[in-house]
């Protein structure tokens, strides 16, 4: 990691005041030879020259070395993972303090900043109270921003968008979230299988059926989502809400989604649940929560990433593309307990109180 670029910016900044090296040198009293070392980073400037340097050229000190921290794609799954750790195991403002920390060191690293928003996002259910919780997602919302504002990146900038408008939902601010997504809404077009072609054209069959195998994963992942939202909207149309239900269930069974993506069916079945309850069909819901409780309490379905017999390709991608590869977005303990939380503490469940299945499910998940 080179964080100093003296020698980068005296160069572009002597260019853009359309002086020469010897001039340079005149006004800050050295020669030509050591302008010219500092702008092929053969040397650096005195220290004491630093702040005249700054001056001449209208810039900081900081500026002017170029002080810009990265931090690559393998140092930050490292330390994503170790923050997850330490989130389920010390006190969570000890946690959020190393994180801020970080972000102000590595302000100007866009990908590291987006994984300290997502931390926040993911764990700022862990604060002492409301206020806190809101405190810290509205900090998310600035690390997202920053984000936008240095990365360059478009897909990094599309998810940065995404997470500032769930962070918006979850402060109750929907008018921001209108003002934040429907200027992206038109077309969105797949590549995979142009890619796939090309690949095969070459002979790289293996190569054009990773591709297609990460596209039909990522665009399932999206339908279900798709899918559950529509649901949810449907609960005013009981005969709509259940044939969504039917579809989406469809789905998930014929690409095992239990064992493919364990979280991805956890959360489905949790909002089909809640659906069923506000419909009043309380046999539906707690047949629904039932299995939802024996897959939290299962430890043979990891909540890792991974693929299966049919998407067998997919691992490599998944660790080649992801920013996390398969890691959690927070640690499997926590992700197991905020699951039990999401029964037991769910206000879309309190007709099931004093209901002998569900107060059994309760203990189970408190246990």
């Amino acid at each position: 990691m080179k964080e100093i670029n003296i020698g980068r910016i005296l160069m572009q900044n002597r260019h853009k005041k359309g002086i020469t090296q010897d001039e340079l040198a005149e006004y800050i009293g050295v020669s030509k030879a050591s302008v010219s070392k500092w702008e092929t980073a053969a040397t650096y400037p005195d220290i004491t020259l630093l702040p005249r340097l700054a001056a001449f050229f209208d810039i900081s000190i900081d500026e002017l070395m170029g002080y810009e921290p990265q931090m690559d794609r393998e140092d930050i799954r490292k330390l994503y993972r170790k923050l997850t750790r330490d989130f389920a195991e010390k006190p969570f403002e000890e946690v959020m303090k190393d994180c801020q920390d970080i972000a102000g060191k590595y302000f100007s690293c866009a990908p590291l900043l987006f994984q300290i928003g997502s931390l926040f996002v993911n764990h700022c259910m862990l604060s002492e109270s409301p206020e806190r919780r809101k405190a810290v997602l509205k900090e998310a919302i600035q690390l997202f921003c920053r984000v936008r504002e240095i990365s360059g990146d478009t897909e990094l900038d599309a998810q940065a968008v995404c997470m500032e408008a769930l962070c918006l939902l979850q402060l109750g601010l929907p008018e921001e979230v209108f003002a934040l997504l429907e200027p992206l809404e038109g077309v969105r077009m797949n590549p995979e299988p142009l890619l796939a072609s090309a690949f095969q054209m070459t002979g790289n069959v293996t190569e054009a059926k990773r591709i297609l195998q990460a596209g039909i994963y990522s665009s399932l992942l999206a339908l279900l989502n798709l899918l559950s939202s529509y649901m949810t909207c449907c609960a005013d149309a009981p005969s709509m809400y259940e044939e969504t239900c039917r579809r989406l269930t469809g789905i998930a069974e014929v690409f095992d989604l239990k064992n493919l993506h364990p979280g991805m069916f956890l959360s489905l079945t949790l909002s089909a649940a809640q659906g069923f309850c506000a419909l009043n069909e309380k046999a539906r819901a707690l047949e629904l929560l039932e299995d939802y409780t024996e897959l939290v309490l299962s430890d043979k379905n990891p909540l890792t990433l991974h693929g299966d017999s049919y998407f067998s390709l997919l691992d490599e991608w998944l660790e080649r593309c992801l920013p996390l590869g398969d890691s959690l977005p927070r640690s499997e303990a926590v992700i197991r307990k905020s699951m039990g939380e999401a029964v037991f503490n769910n206000a879309a469940f309190e007709s099931l109180k004093g209901e002998p299945r569900f107060e059994r499910l309760v203990r189970l998940l408190k246990s």
